[in-house]
């Protein structure tokens, strides 16, 4: 499952969809606190993506040491500007700030993370609403690649407010329909579980956590955990193994972080959408965000 190729081709349908929308003016602001090359690296792909897709990125950048209450600030100013319509905060932070609170000066119409309370409670209750890009993103290749969740067995591993536990819940919504068990640090024979399982997420941070003898001939495979080796970076899933077993298989890097991206860019065109800036929601081949909450 090539997530690469994927997001390149959702921020071409984007960029397609709202040139055909007369180019509105779509502004993603990210906000930058320090200077952690990773979070670096990462925010400039998402820029050079939103940009692919028609997007306008803002960044704002804060040094390490910027306090609580200045952050807050930034948050506030930028929900109140009707010309920003997305708003992601780069995690990590500093372990001085307080996430959860930051998180929440985030309206939940552009919260295009989708990690506040309000989104969360959104995706529980099947309200329209931003849903975490990295759990959205594994439903997008999951979709793209024809997996059959409709009454299969669904494994996810690994319980982070990020990835796992709307994970869980993505998988599990009316009109994806999986059976689905989470796995987490206390599980006890987590390759039983997983080698019964039609569909693995693994999103434990745990390198070589899934070897071939925890994969099922045929199952689908996604690989969400990432662990740094040698300056390499390494997923949960033993790739070179388990794609001799696996029906369809993410790589590391090149299958979930890329679609991760993507998945901003989509949620930004809906919380345009949502915010009464464009009339129209995603491509009518890029419709998972929209059904998700159907």
């Amino acid at each position: 499952m090539d997530g690469q190729s994927l997001s390149q081709k959702i921020a071409q349908n984007c960029a397609e969809q709202l040139a055909a929308l007369n180019h509105p003016t779509i502004t993603l602001a990210t906000v930058l606190i320090g200077d952690y090359a990773p979070s670096r690296l990462y925010v400039n792909l998402k820029m050079r993506l939103a940009k692919k897709a028609g997007l306008t990125p803002h960044l704002v950048e804060l040094p390490a040491s910027v306090s609580n209450d200045r952050v807050e600030d930034t948050l506030l100013s930028l929900a109140g500007d009707d010309e920003i319509h997305g708003i992601l905060l780069q995690l990590p932070l500093p372990e001085h700030l307080d996430t959860n609170r930051l998180l929440e000066m985030i309206p939940p119409e552009k919260d295009v993370d989708g990690l506040t309370i309000q989104s969360m409670g959104r995706l529980i209750k099947g309200e329209e609403g931003l849903v975490p890009c990295t759990p959205l993103g594994v439903m997008r290749l999951i979709k793209e690649y024809n997996i059959t969740t409709e009454g299969r067995t669904a494994v996810v591993i690994g319980r982070s407010y990020l990835v796992g536990m709307p994970q869980v819940l993505l998988l599990a919504q009316r009109g994806i329909d999986a059976t689905v068990t989470l796995c987490h640090s206390k599980t006890e024979a987590v390759e039983d579980i997983c080698r019964a399982a039609d569909i693995i997420v693994a999103a434990a941070g745990i390198n070589g956590l899934i070897g071939k003898s925890a994969v099922k001939p045929g199952a689908a495979v996604l690989d969400v955990g990432i662990t740094q080796v040698d300056g390499k970076i390494i997923g949960d899933v033993i790739y070179d193994e388990v794609k001799e077993v696996a029906g369809a298989i993410t790589p590391m890097p090149g299958g979930t972080g890329p679609m991760t991206v993507a998945s901003l860019i989509e949620n930004t065109i809906k919380a345009a959408r949502m915010q009464g800036v464009i009339e129209s929601d995603l491509p009518a081949d890029m419709e998972m965000s929209a059904a998700i909450n159907d």
